[in-house]
């Protein structure tokens, strides 16, 4: 592998995770910034919250996309397919981390971006895509009893690592599941629930905003 050729793809990883859907949809499409209403973020759970489904799904599809993207950058820096399982996997992270930072710090957008919940499931869909499947189905399922995404996303980084590292780790699918994986499952977990604390400080005292797909 070419270590310069790693190295650009990466930068275009961050490049691609720094398209704020969210800020140019409320711009275009609805002239306002979404930074300056609802929770202040550029993400799709702000967008669904001041300017409703019809407008935060194509972000939250866009936002997915560009971590699943990102990810499949690794064909274009591993030629070799005997390369370390091990190794391979952690190019894979490397590059869906950089797309992550690139949506919660987009450099088109003043570093100002979302909480990076879809892109980092975009890129654990193409890493470990049954656990998230099933950690997706948790969140759809307390999003719709409860109506908090907040509390939708944080169920769904508590119970992915579970799923990567008992369920299919040790049970379904041992053979498949490296080392590397279940390490970053538990990372990415951290990660998630870490940028939610003020959600969860608003939740433990009742003021977190529910959604209304009504709207």
């Amino acid at each position: 592998m070419n270590n310069v050729m790693y190295f650009i793809w990466l930068a275009a990883a961050y490049m691609l995770g720094s398209i704020s859907s969210a800020v140019w949809v409320a711009r275009k499409k609805h002239g306002i910034n979404i930074r300056e209403h609802g929770s202040g973020n550029a993400g799709a759970t702000n967008i669904l919250r001041v300017l409703g489904l019809k407008a935060a799904l194509p972000v939250f599809i866009f936002d997915f996309l560009k971590g699943l993207a990102a990810v499949q950058f690794i064909r274009f820096t591993v030629l070799d397919s005997q390369v370390n399982p091990e190794l391979y996997t952690g190019y894979e992270i490397a590059l869906g981390i950089c797309a992550v930072l690139g949506h919660i710090f987009p450099i088109f957008a003043s570093f100002k971006g979302g909480k990076g919940v879809a892109t980092i499931a975009g890129v654990l869909v193409a890493i470990s895509p049954y656990p998230m499947l099933l950690a997706l189905l948790v969140f759809l399922i307390t999003c719709l009893i409860t109506r908090y995404v907040s509390l939708g996303s944080i169920m769904a980084a508590i119970v992915f690592p579970i799923f990567v590292i008992f369920l299919f780790g040790m049970v379904l699918m041992p053979e498949k599941t490296s080392l590397t994986l279940k390490c970053f499952s538990v990372i990415a977990s951290t990660m998630i629930i870490i940028t939610h604390r003020k959600n969860i400080v608003r939740l433990k005292n009742g003021t977190e905003s529910k959604i209304s797909l009504k709207k």
